[in-house]
């Protein structure tokens, strides 16, 4: 019987780090050797980093990644390799290059480029048209990269058509949350459908706004998944396959032959020869690998967490500092940040008014002792005041408005830099995404940061995952007072976030409509809101889009975030 043992190296890269990415490339290639994987399969991309955008536009770059991939190759002994890397050939690909005993015996250029959403392939790469599959082992293996899976008529039709029983495909796929699950459907559907295979390997980590889950796993020719890595972690995931199965579930189910008939008619795939059938050996016993997915809370959670570790790490900080008010927002950016970095490198700040409240102050307190991190108390009522000398005489008759509740969230945003600039600390920003939404935050101020941790996630999401990270901890982390007091920016007496907004129950559905699913005012209003307040809503997300241009990055958790995904002009007078 024929077995091949399959490693699947779901790691985590950092874009232009060619020296660190490769170095890690080799030192799981060396892992799975010692397992007795006869083939390891590294993510999109894998020596770049994905994703590199314009540093693709540099000439060395593109040299230094080649340079990299020959250094791989030479440590890829007694082993084949499945690596992601930029080609040059005239132009330049996205590639998985397939290496064996020192050598890159095969290439394949990813055919279907995707430039939608977070993708923006199309300003880069040529597309590959052709599509070979590799004899590994004695046994036929498709190749492709990422978004050439996702077409049922694409490479791995063509593949399979041409004698291949494993399809290996080599991805940078970025996490949403309720993402899991159509990427597994799809990808069973084509284990399932071509009667192959197929082992689906996905990097993890945070790259600027971007995080990736991993979830790297493989499905056998019924559809079903057999392993299956953990989400969030590095991890090197191996199993045996018994490629027989292939021949003899084929030969059950003819339905393919008509269809592979065609294809070959149109031009069969070339069959490159990688590495020879091995030699049988002893090789140590594998663990079972089926993780379960996390739970929809659980999965948000961890994404947040990587997202901010990764940043910070990644871009060379050791500690943050947090303006820390006892509100929802402040308080989750600073659990969270804690769960990431560790409580000796978070800092939060207290800086009340005369407008604070004493339970806000107090329930901050509360939160750094539970978390164990450093308090600092910066109090700006002096630094308030002698603002409101400098600027009486040209205020001078004028009421008292949304001018004077702004300075205070500058001032606080001013201490907030001082601090990163003297301590080397990163500003982490505390607005989330409804807020962010309606122009709820103010320029220079509570906006003023290097990273923008819940900039996605929307006020009614973010009560349920602060009840989540308690439930997590078995007590209240997060005091309860901080998750049952209305929101108030604290900016002016007796202020709540309603004498602006509408409730968040509300506003959030609304905001999910018409940011994330592009529906029209007539839809959102078919949905059982009421007209006027729906044009209102419209209207501040339209307005606020100059100011989310200026806001700091912060990790994606939905499908359409601000950024990357959401691409509107600033200047711009269309109205729904």
């Amino acid at each position: 019987m024929t077995t091949l043992r399959v490693a699947l190296a779901q790691i985590n890269t950092t874009v232009g780090d060619l020296a660190g990415n490769s170095a890690k490339i080799v030192d799981y290639i060396g892992r799975a050797r010692a397992l007795g994987a006869d083939l390891v399969a590294l993510p999109e991309l894998a020596i770049t980093g994905y994703p590199p955008e314009d540093l693709l536009l540099k000439p060395n770059f593109i040299a230094e990644n080649l340079r990299r991939l020959q250094e791989v190759a030479a440590a890829a002994r007694d082993i084949t390799a499945v690596v992601g890397f930029v080609d040059r050939d005239g132009d330049i690909y996205n590639a998985a290059a397939v290496i064996h005993d020192g050598k890159v015996v095969g290439i394949h250029h990813k055919n279907y480029l995707p430039n939608y959403g977070v993708f923006d392939e199309d300003r880069y790469f040529r597309a590959g048209t052709l599509c070979p599959v590799f004899l590994i082992a004695g046994v036929p293996v498709g190749v492709n990269v990422c978004e050439d899976i996702w077409y049922p008529t694409g490479p791995v039709a063509k593949q399979v058509a041409a004698g291949a029983e494993l399809i290996v495909t080599i991805n940078a796929s970025p996490y949403h949350h309720g993402r899991q699950g159509p990427r597994e459907h799809m990808v069973g559907t084509r284990a399932h459908d071509n009667g192959a295979f197929v082992c689906y390997v996905n990097q993890v980590g945070g790259q600027d706004e971007l995080v990736f889950d991993g979830a790297s796993v493989i499905f056998n020719p019924k559809g079903e998944p057999i392993a299956r890595a953990r989400q969030f972690q590095e991890e090197l995931l191996v199993a045996d396959l018994p490629v027989d199965d292939v021949f003899r579930h084929r030969l059950r189910d003819p339905r393919r032959r008509k269809e592979q008939l065609a294809l070959q008619a149109a031009g069969a795939p070339s069959i490159v020869s990688a590495s020879p059938r091995p030699t049988p050996r002893q090789r140590p016993p594998l663990p079972g690998q089926l993780a379960a997915p996390l739970e929809p809370l659980a999965e948000i959670y961890q994404a947040l967490v990587l997202g901010t570790r990764d940043y910070v790490t990644k871009n060379s900080f050791k500690k943050v500092v947090i303006g820390l008010s006892g509100g929802i927002d402040s308080s989750m950016v600073t659990t969270i940040a804690t769960d990431a970095l560790g409580a000796e490198n978070v800092t939060a700040v207290s800086m009340p008014s005369m407008f604070s409240s004493e339970s806000s102050m107090s329930d901050a307190a509360l939160l750094a002792h539970n978390l164990g991190i450093q308090l600092l108390a910066v109090p700006i009522k002096s630094a308030y005041d002698t603002y409101l000398d400098i600027l009486a005489p040209s205020f001078k008759g004028l009421p008292f408005d949304v001018t004077e509740e702004n300075i205070q969230a500058r001032i606080r945003g001013n201490i907030l830099m001082a601090l990163s600039n003297k301590f080397g600390w990163l500003v982490l920003s505390t607005g989330d995404k409804s807020e962010m939404a309606v122009g709820f935050a103010t320029l220079y101020g509570d906006m003023a940061g290097g990273f923008a941790v819940i900039k996605d996630v929307f006020k009614t999401t973010l009560y349920r995952l602060a009840r989540h990270r308690n439930a997590a901890a078995g007590r209240p982390l997060i005091p309860e007072a901080v998750l049952s007091k209305p929101p108030s920016p604290e900016l002016r007496p007796n202020q709540l976030a309603t004498d602006t907004l509408p409730p968040y129950e509300v506003l959030d559905p609304i905001l999910q409509a018409y940011v994330e699913e592009d529906k029209s005012l007539d839809d959102i209003v078919a949905l059982g809101f009421e007209e006027a307040l729906v044009r209102r809503v419209i209207a501040l997300v339209d307005r606020a889009e100059y100011k989310r241009r200026q806001a700091p990055p912060g990790v994606r958790i939905t499908p359409k975030a601000f950024g990357r995904d959401r691409r509107l002009p600033v200047t711009n007078l269309y109205r729904p």
